[in-house]
């Protein structure tokens, strides 16, 4: 699809888009003409969904096998009370379909392990990680390494949350080079048990979603090498500079990580020294 090729109510719904020089008609095209996938439509997953929906990104793909609970609703504003007991993934679909027709949205109702993710990220042009454990982060960030698509990575805790673009260029670091492997079990708390603000993923996943669309369009500069931490309760934003390793085990000059069935995703999330293949990592959990 080009410029050109856009009809009238295209035209009238991306104008404010396509009157901006870094966006314009052919911008507009190349977001409607892309592929992404989301993982979670909880937490993070929701602002990243309405965003990207609304944006005209043109398939979106939604993986998530968790259901909606009452205790969601805080923050997750995509399902409403009518949604409670209901998949994530169709509740959310509901919603896309009846923000943007424009947008074709693929469901996932699926967990994520060593044996389905390469086949289900092969599919899209950009990965946006809404998981909130560190078994599928890992999976997500080797998986995408090895097979040379971007993905933006969020997280929140509290008042806290921290985000990232993962270019997947020769040049660009990945999650290991920042975290080599998990912190041990039980030592980092989570949502569920610590408690998160409602807003916070709010801010965390449009600035996902920014950085997915402006990795489409190849507008502006990614952060791609920098980790941003954002303190909610401070209202402060950091940078920290993050560094290709020279010795990281799947994006370094000599990976010890070839395929994800080298790496058992738990624990640790280190490579599987007993050279047995892991079966099934932890289903994905919509980042609270």
């Amino acid at each position: 699809m080009s410029g050109l090729d856009l009809d009238p109510t295209q035209l009238d719904r991306y104008s404010r888009h396509i009157i901006m020089d870094d966006v314009g008609p052919d911008g507009q095209s190349a977001l409607l003409d892309s592929r992404v996938l989301v993982l979670g439509a909880g937490g993070l997953g929701s602002p990243i969904i309405q965003y990207l929906a609304a944006a005209g990104v043109g398939t979106l793909g939604i993986a998530d096998d968790d259901e909606v609970e009452l205790s969601n609703l805080q923050r997750q504003i995509i399902h409403g009370d009518d949604d409670v007991g209901r998949k994530k993934v169709r509740s959310a679909k509901e919603y896309v379909n009846g923000l943007n027709p424009d947008v074709d949205v693929v469901t996932h109702e699926l967990r994520v392990t060593p044996d389905t993710i390469e086949e289900l990220i092969a599919d899209y042009d950009f990965v946006v990680d809404g998981t909130d454990n560190f078994e599928t982060r890992y999976l997500v960030n080797d998986a995408c390494t090895l097979a040379g698509v971007p993905f933006s990575h969020g997280s929140i805790l509290q008042f806290e949350g921290q985000i990232t673009t993962f270019a997947g260029t020769d040049d660009s670091p990945c999650y290991r080079c920042l975290f080599p492997e998990a912190p041990p079990a039980g030592m980092m708390p989570n949502c569920a048990t610590a408690g998160v603000l409602g807003v916070l993923p709010g801010t965390v996943g449009c600035i996902q979603a920014t950085e997915t669309v402006k990795s489409l369009i190849g507008a502006g500069e990614l952060l791609d090498g920098e980790l941003l931490f954002y303190d909610a309760l401070n209202m402060e934003f950091d940078r920290v500079e993050i560094d290709k390793q020279d010795d990281c085990p799947v994006c370094g000059d000599d990976p010890e990580i070839e395929s994800v069935h080298d790496v058992e995703y738990s624990a640790s999330c280190a490579i599987d020294v007993s050279g047995e293949d892991e079966t099934e990592a932890d289903a994905i959990e919509a980042s609270d």
